[in-house]
């Protein structure tokens, strides 16, 4: 496959090249993929049914409609081979006797289903995931976090929050309680574009109180 991006500079934005139902993307959110050589779908969501390999098998309807999706908010930056892992437990049980997903048809009718669900995987808003993290099944990261470079995450990523290394853990929060408070009350990724513009000097500086005042003056009303 010839690599999609001609080189790192460039990036795709992801809603605009989706093919599986189970992902959402919003706005803006982009997939810089040039060092993996394949577009975000193919290489950063795994086991995630209505995929190119089982799409025909999810149309189908044999799976029902119940399944983990892949929820990616606004204005998020993910560096190239990042990785969403999906499908629960993969029918891999911690707590029975044996891990291995035993088939009925070669073992018999004792054979239990070990599937579990994680529940969805929810990317919030404004995050930035650097290269090659991988994210583990049915994790909710909030809104302005950052996940390092190589970082498993494991675990909730609280909103504005750095975290990294092999199982993530938190580095430090990007601003105080006080400040967090005021970017998700403003949630500044759902002003219309004329708001965006207008705020542009303020959104490309650290003066959150300025912002808030911005916001509470020229988009409130």
């Amino acid at each position: 496959m010839e690599n999609p991006f001609g080189s790192w500079l460039e990036s795709q934005v992801i809603r605009d090249h989706l093919t599986n139902p189970n992902i959402e993307a919003g706005e803006y959110s982009y997939y810089s993929g040039y060092y993996h050589g394949k577009p975000f779908e193919d290489h950063c969501v795994r086991y995630l049914l209505g995929d190119g390999s089982t799409r025909e098998s999810w149309d189908s309807g044999q799976w029902g409609k119940e399944v983990d999706r892949l929820i990616i908010g606004k204005f998020c930056s993910i560096a190239s081979g990042a990785t969403f892992m999906l499908a629960g437990n993969q029918g891999h049980r911690l707590d029975w006797v044996s891990t291995f997903p035993f088939d009925a048809a070669r073992f018999g009718d004792g054979v239990q289903d070990g599937f579990l669900r994680k529940g969805g995987t929810r990317i919030g808003n404004d995050v930035w995931i650097g290269s090659e993290a991988m994210i583990m099944p049915g994790i909710t990261i909030g809104d302005g976090a950052v996940i390092a470079t190589r970082a498993v995450v494991t675990k909730n990523v609280a909103p504005y929050t750095i975290v990294g290394g092999n199982p993530a853990q938190p580095i430090r929060r990007r601003f105080g309680e006080e400040q967090i408070a005021m970017l998700q009350e403003m949630q500044w990724w759902d002003w219309p574009l004329q708001h965006l513009q207008a705020a542009m000097p303020l959104l490309c500086s650290g003066d959150i109180q300025a912002l808030y005042r911005h916001w509470q003056q020229e988009c409130t009303s």
